[in-house]
């Protein structure tokens, strides 16, 4: 763990995931070998039985991964004298387009939230902050009340292998950061060590990921949106909506937080296939030959 974070600079999330994806390895060999007696097959056989268990391709990409990470490090220790992991290829992985939810649709998840209940203003707060934002999950929970600069209308999140970034905060959600603040949160018996952590549960300690999860899930619920959900949903939606306004896209990346521009550009596959559907239903050429199908 050490190494994952000095050498290769990761995140607790990433090393995390590492681990237990060198545990299903170790699950696998079922004690026959020592990991310093694996050889190339034996990787192998193990991306085998991934694919026959039908395992995601990013799934198996990721275990991979962690896998390459893990033999290279034993080999730099000294532990093995050749990596069996070396040639090991890593599925290739499609480029999927995310979900995006439109303005409109957040707005009716804003609206879907009961004021009434204790966490209303919270889960106020945490929707206009993931939106207006664009922040990972793990950023929002991590959030701390010391790097919010309301003057300045910035806030310092660490993102991935704790990098620090500057990141524009709307007013609106300033405000109704501001709110929970001086409302609800200020009543909580906050525990110790949580005390500059801004999103707090009931019992005065920090949020987990899996709690914006079902904040969120719930949400959409109530506002019936049938879409597939999640956190991160919100995030694309941020950047999708910042390009469709004509935001610069390096702009984009840099608030994303995302060390390679390839990684942002995604958005604007995103952008092009809004753009085409647009145009397919608007388009008066398109809206003849539409016209003329139907019966």
């Amino acid at each position: 763990m050490v190494y994952l974070r000095m050498e290769k600079g990761l995140a607790f999330n990433t090393e995390d995931a590492y681990r237990h994806d060198v545990q299903k390895f170790v699950g696998f060999l079922q004690g026959q070998k020592q990991l310093t007696e694996v050889e190339e097959n034996d990787l192998h056989e193990f991306v085998c039985c991934l694919r026959d268990l039908g395992m995601a391709v990013k799934s198996q990409a990721r275990i991979i991964s962690g896998l390459k990470v893990f033999f290279k490090f034993l080999k730099a220790e000294g532990f093995i004298d050749v990596n069996p992991a070396l040639l090991l290829e890593t599925p290739r992985l499609g480029r999927h387009l995310p979900t995006v939810l439109t303005v409109e649709e957040i707005d009716e998840m804003i609206a879907a939230i009961d004021m009434s209940k204790p966490e209303g203003q919270r889960n106020r707060a945490i929707i206009e902050t993931l939106y207006g934002c664009g922040l990972r999950v793990s950023e929002l929970v991590d959030l701390q009340i010391s790097r919010i600069y309301a003057d300045e209308g910035y806030v310092v999140v660490v993102g991935k292998g704790d990098k620090q970034r500057l990141v524009p905060i709307s007013q609106v959600a300033l405000d109704e950061i501001a709110k929970y603040i001086d409302g609800t949160r200020s009543f909580l018996s906050i525990k110790r060590g949580d005390e500059d952590v801004l999103f707090l549960n009931r019992r005065g300690g920090k949020l987990t990921r899996v709690m914006i999860f079902y904040i969120i899930k719930e949400l959409c619920e109530l506002a019936g949106i049938k879409k597939v959900v999640s956190p991160h949903t919100l995030r694309h939606s941020f950047a999708t909506h910042l390009l469709e306004g004509g935001a610069n896209l390096r702009a984009i990346q840099q608030m994303l937080g995302h060390e390679s521009i390839t990684t942002t550009e995604i958005y604007v596959h995103i952008d092009r296939s809004f753009l085409r559907e647009e145009i397919l239903m608007h388009h008066p050429r398109n809206k003849k030959k539409y016209s003329q199908k139907e019966p």
